[in-house]
């Protein structure tokens, strides 16, 4: 099919930015097979309804033909069916469960093929606080013995943050005032 024959919509509500973009040109050059499992979706006047991005991604790639399979013709929706496919197409119902991809995937992998990966060690950079500060002895023990124990540490934005995520789990706490660097003293829950 030619790419000259299917129309972005003019409606599309989602954008790709700069490095979001660039990953997504380079994901369909080293996945192109990916293209034919999540095929461009057109109405029954090819105006894009789902996948502009990826369209815009192979005519900036200078694609001029794809194959066939790479677009799909949906039929027969109403007006409103084509709003509501718009949307639930881009919508991220479910999370990701980072427990399993740290185990089977290598994080930069994963930002290379889009995916924002948390930084797992932003917390004491983001809150200037040292190793130090983050080492909680055993007057934190809620049960005496530290031995044989995780420590969790919990960073809130501020004491009414921190009651509150406490109180809606039912977990007991303590907390630590601590200078925080920054010339005023902060809590460690």
């Amino acid at each position: 099919m030619k790419l000259s024959e299917i129309k972005p919509n003019p409606n599309n509500p989602r954008l790709v930015r700069d490095d979001k973009f660039k990953k997504l040109c380079q994901s369909i050059k080293s996945f192109p097979e990916m293209m034919a499992l999540r095929p461009i979706i057109v109405d029954e006047n090819n105006i894009i309804q789902g996948g502009n991005m990826r369209f815009k991604a192979l005519s900036e790639m200078n694609y001029k033909d794809v194959p066939d399979e790479w677009i799909k013709q949906g039929k027969d929706l109403t007006p409103e069916q084509w709003k509501e496919f718009v949307i639930k197409d881009n919508v991220g119902f479910g999370e990701w469960n980072w427990e399993i991809i740290t185990i089977d995937w290598e994080t930069e992998t994963l930002k290379d093929w889009g995916l924002d990966v948390p930084n797992w060690s932003a917390g004491n950079e983001m809150n200037e606080m040292s190793d130090e500060d983050v080492d909680i002895t055993d007057e934190f023990d809620p049960i005496g013995e530290a031995k044989n124990l995780i420590k969790i540490i919990f960073i809130f934005d501020n004491d009414i943050k921190a009651s509150e995520f406490y109180k809606k789990y039912n977990i007991p706490y303590q907390y630590k005032v601590m200078n925080g660097g920054t010339g005023g003293d902060s809590k460690v829950w």
